[in-house]
């Protein structure tokens, strides 16, 4: 494996890890090892994974930057990138908790809105819908990306480089 790691991501039983590298020529690859580093296989060339489908039989992946920007997935069985959200500009999708829908951030300069697209057998349904609206604006990219969230959205970190720490605590509607 060469080139500089992009993401790391567990398989959805434990005992394995997608690694994805930006190699040379800003080819993104992913390669699969044992989660104790051992038989490291290029498992596919094209974008970047994020997180395991919670039935083992799929990546959510993106590209981050180019023509072909997007939300992709990888079916297992054969190892391709194919676009679930063409155009998409985002880091790091994740599936949600009920494991029928993933979500993922889109910033402006504003503020960042978290999305839910409802999913299933490797295919999206409907428009992604809002889950989460925050009044103010982080970065999603910085050295790498700059922030994590939880499965259910009740935790968010981020970081702000050069400004104060903040501290901000959503709560449900009384």
């Amino acid at each position: 494996m060469e080139g500089a790691i992009a993401a790391i991501s567990w398989s959805s039983d434990g005992k394995s890890l997608y690694i994805s590298a930006l190699e040379a020529g800003a080819k993104f690859t992913v390669w699969k090892a044992n989660a104790d580093g051992s038989n490291v296989e290029k498992f596919v060339d094209g974008c970047v994974a994020w997180d395991a489908a919670p039935d083992g039989k799929y990546l959510l992946a993106t590209l981050p930057v180019g023509d072909e920007v997007g939300i992709y997935e990888i079916p297992l069985a054969d190892r391709k990138c194919s676009p679930l959200l063409p155009g998409v500009e985002t880091v790091q999708p994740r599936f949600a908790r009920d494991g029928k829908s993933f979500l993922y951030p889109v910033a402006t300069p504003a503020e960042v809105t978290f999305y839910r697209q409802a999913w299933r057998d490797g295919k999206v349904i409907g428009k992604p819908e809002v889950a989460l609206k925050l009044p103010f604006a982080f970065s999603l990219f910085y050295q790498g990306n700059a922030y994590d969230f939880s499965r259910d959205l009740s935790t968010i970190v981020y970081a702000r480089p050069g400004e104060q720490a903040d501290l901000y605590l959503l709560s449900p509607a009384q």
